[in-house]
């Protein structure tokens, strides 16, 4: 048979090689009967053409199989042996990638209670959006457009980015990484079986409603379990990102290495966007402040050795970069001490701010 279109593809079939994603990654192996639930796998990763193996018949008769193997290219899709023809992913900026992701994340959370999730969809999203990763910096990467009602969705693609990247700087496994994102995307759909008037209420809460937002941990985990393609630790994260090291978090009240190393996570990525990301009833605030309350956060109640990998590497900006500080006075980063890099060394108009020493400022934002 060779090389079919997707629309070809009928359950019973034999790969005759690997399929790969947009990425490269091995999707199926050569030599696996197509199942009918593949067929969507496929689809869902926009896989157009696969190769299966055929029956070719040799110079006596006999009947022998082989794996068909192409080259060349077809219709601007390159393929070759032991490859699928796939489209190339499109040259897209990180924030065309990102508002598509925060599109289908919309989607997938407001139907969450009627419908399973569309985790494959979901994923081949991420991938785009991964391949611009280079490109993003937590501390200086904000939406180009946020409708004050999508918060919920953009801290839930922020806290995905931010975990993924946080899972390589700690070196976890790469077979990690995506699920470390979906425990960052998912961490918070619990809070769709939560009263909408409670979680969006402006003024303090009472201990009932307080104890009602709590829920939504539980909530998380419940709707996760009935979600296929994403591991224990990804449903994990969602039932612990609350849960502190020193045990006085929430619902378990669970310490150290109990803890999921993909919560652990989250937990960090989820504060810094909650706190960066602006709001209908709060600003943003300084992503500088932020980290310095996360650091402060890691004694007793987040994991300090993740805390310290992430401030350090989102701090690494180049000197000569251009800050603006809260006095609203614009300088560029002159030094950085490694041991306090929240606190660099500041330009302004010739004269040296050491924000160390000069505790009431810090820098607001970065500006290029």
């Amino acid at each position: 048979m060779g090389l079919i279109t997707l629309s070809e593809v009928k359950p019973g079939l034999k790969l005759g090689n690997d399929v790969h994603t947009v990425r490269g990654n091995v999707l199926f192996q050569k030599g696996k009967v197509i199942l009918p639930k593949d067929v969507e796998v496929l689809r869902a990763f926009m896989i157009h053409q696969i190769d299966i193996e055929q029956e070719r018949v040799g110079t006596n008769g006999a009947g022998t199989k082989a794996a068909a193997s192409t080259s060349g290219e077809k219709n601007g899709e390159q393929t070759g042996k032991g490859s699928i023809a796939v489209s190339s992913p499109a040259v897209s900026s990180l924030h065309e990638e990102y508002e598509k992701m925060v599109g289908l994340t919309r989607n997938a959370f407001q139907s969450s209670l009627a419908a399973e999730l569309p985790v494959y969809e979901l994923r081949t999203q991420l991938e785009a959006l991964f391949v611009h990763l280079k490109q993003y910096n937590v501390l200086t990467f904000s939406p180009r457009v946020m409708q004050e009602h999508d918060y919920v969705y953009h801290h839930a693609v922020l806290s995905a980015m931010t975990s993924y990247q946080l899972a390589q700087w700690i070196e976890l496994p790469s077979k990690d990484w995506m699920q470390v994102a979906f425990a960052g995307l998912f961490h918070d759909i619990g809070n769709s079986k939560v009263d909408p008037q409670i979680l969006h209420k402006p003024t303090a809460l009472t201990a009932s409603e307080q104890e009602e937002i709590r829920q939504h941990t539980k909530y998380g985990y419940q709707v996760l379990k009935q979600a296929k393609a994403i591991n224990e630790g990804a449903r994990l994260a969602a039932l612990q990102h609350h849960e502190k090291v020193d045990g006085s978090g929430y619902p378990l009240q669970l310490s150290g290495t109990q803890i999921h190393i993909y919560a652990k996570i989250v937990a960090i990525a989820d504060i810094f966007h909650a706190m960066t990301l602006e709001k209908i009833y709060r600003k943003a605030q300084s992503p500088y402040l932020v980290l310095e309350q996360i650091k402060s956060e890691a004694f007793g109640k987040l994991d300090p050795a993740i805390v310290n990998v992430f401030i350090q590497r989102s701090t690494q900006i180049h000197n000569g970069i251009r800050v603006k500080l809260s006095n609203n006075q614009i300088g560029e980063i002159i030094f950085s001490d490694r041991d306090h890099p929240t606190r660099p060394m500041v330009s302004v108009e010739g004269t040296i701010i050491n924000l160390m020493q000069q505790r009431q400022l810090y820098i607001q934002e970065v500006i290029g």
